[in-house]
């Protein structure tokens, strides 16, 4: 996470854009009145949304969870693939 005044944000837009972007990156935009915002990448924002989104539904989430802990405590079980294609 990074933290720029607005000033140099200003000044370095596409600088900062391209971090939040490239290197998904948070930046805090502070500002001497008003309150900070944040600045990150649409696809960080996207990922945010969908991850609310999931865990607002207890139901689906723990459908979700219950294979994660199946596999930590060794219940899974290896199985070939057929191939249909050839």
């Amino acid at each position: 996470m990074l933290a720029v005044n607005y000033s140099t944000l200003r000044e370095n837009l596409k600088k900062y854009c391209d971090k939040a972007n490239e290197d998904f990156e948070t930046i805090v935009v502070t500002r001497k009145s008003g309150g900070n915002v944040i600045l990150l990448s649409e696809a960080e924002y996207n990922n945010l949304l969908e991850n609310l989104y999931v865990r607002s539904n207890p139901e689906y989430y723990q459908k979700i969870l219950r294979p994660i802990a199946e596999l930590k405590d060794g219940q899974a079980e290896m199985r070939e693939l057929k191939d249909e294609c050839r």
